[in-house]
């Protein structure tokens, strides 16, 4: 079988080690007589699944104890509610930077709990990019400054986060331990699995324990990070295959090495941007300095070719090039455990079709 070249945004390309392992562990899970997927969350299989899956997270991000590691079902969109139910008390007003289509859900939903302040308003423009500290207009005694780290649709990300004195809280779903960062400077950290670290449907939430006690205790049960901090992510049934891969997809990290990914999106990245550059048939759509490591976003000179190119490369076996139906163009991305092989061969398409068609 041959694989093809996955740019897909999300659901997205797995390590293939991790795959491999998955299938062989599937129908026997470690001599258990059934699936990790059959297994009980509270049977010593997936404890020790659940437990190391936790700790690699600590180990590659450096969290602290004064954080606790949540695995939480429904991805990174519920926590647009879960956030504002949490951190957003009576009286006070939160603030959001809108930096294109997720940032602008995650405010959408949040105004729906409480009072927003828009920030810095950069959505709309084009080329794309994410606002500067310089354009921040923050609230007085604000609960908490809210970014999406990495539009996976529009290719912009923040090089440098913002310093404010409130909690700053980030979506990182689409860049997640793809480069370091310094979890001490975030006071909640939340990433649907489904780009860097898994399957769908699953959220990956670091958040600082004493946030957690700011919730209304008139707030159910099941949406009140102190629950799940107070259960371990057991309060309910958890998202037990989903962390299963998590948990293989961390033990590849570690075994690369955090820094070696670093380095690889980097390059992958440079020599992506550095052929559409190279060529005035291409245009990149994100602002230089906010170019993302992870969705790399450019058009050609009609739709038409644009049409054009996504069929041809398919039936290269690149798969998942067609922009976000929202903004149209071509969009690679480019995750953790996308090879450095396949953005090469990509370059290669590329400068072929231009030249045959520029």
């Amino acid at each position: 079988m041959a694989r093809c070249y996955n740019f897909c945004a999300g659901p997205a390309t797995l390590p293939q080690a991790v795959l491999e392992t998955a299938r062989d562990e599937l129908v026997d899970y470690q001599n258990s007589g059934m699936s990790i997927m059959e297994s009980s969350h509270r049977g010593k299989q997936y404890a020790a699944v659940h437990e190391e899956a936790e700790a690699n997270i600590r180990e590659l991000m450096g969290v602290s104890d004064d954080y606790a590691v949540l695995f939480l079902q429904g991805g990174a969109s519920t926590q647009f509610a879960y956030i504002p139910i949490n951190l957003l008390g009576e009286g006070q007003t939160a603030d959001y930077t809108n930096s294109g289509a997720w940032a602008a859900k995650a405010i959408k939903e949040a105004k729906l709990i409480g009072n927003v302040n828009i920030a810095a308003d950069c959505g709309a423009e084009i080329p794309t990019r994410v606002p500067s500290q310089e354009e921040l207009q923050l609230t007085d005694g604000g609960a908490y400054l809210h970014i999406t780290s990495n539009e996976t649709i529009s290719g912009a990300q923040w090089k440098t986060y913002p310093t404010v004195d409130a909690p700053l809280v980030a979506d990182m779903s689409s860049d997640i331990l793809s480069r370091p960062v310094d979890v001490n400077q975030f006071g909640l950290i939340y990433a649907g699995l489904q780009k860097n670290l898994g399957p769908s449907g699953a959220a990956l939430v670091i958040i600082r324990k004493e946030l957690a006690e700011r919730v209304p205790a008139s707030t159910p049960s099941m949406f009140k990070y102190a629950t799940h901090i107070a259960q371990g992510s057991m309060f309910n049934t958890p998202p037990c295959f989903s962390i299963y891969i998590l948990n293989l997809v961390t033990r590849w990290i570690k075994a690369q090495g955090a820094q070696t990914i670093f380095d690889q999106n980097v390059s992958k990245a440079a020599t992506l941007y550095g052929a559409i550059d190279a060529d005035d048939f291409y245009s990149g759509t994100a602002v230089t300095d906010c170019r993302s490591d992870m969705n790399v976003t450019w058009r050609l000179p009609s739709e038409a070719l644009e049409a054009e190119f996504i069929k041809q490369a398919e039936a290269q076996g690149f798969k998942g090039l067609k922009g976000h139906r929202s903004v149209g163009g071509i969009r690679a991305s480019i995750y953790n455990a996308f090879p450095a092989e396949g953005v090469d061969a990509l370059v290669a398409f590329m400068k072929d079709f231009g030249l045959k068609n520029g």
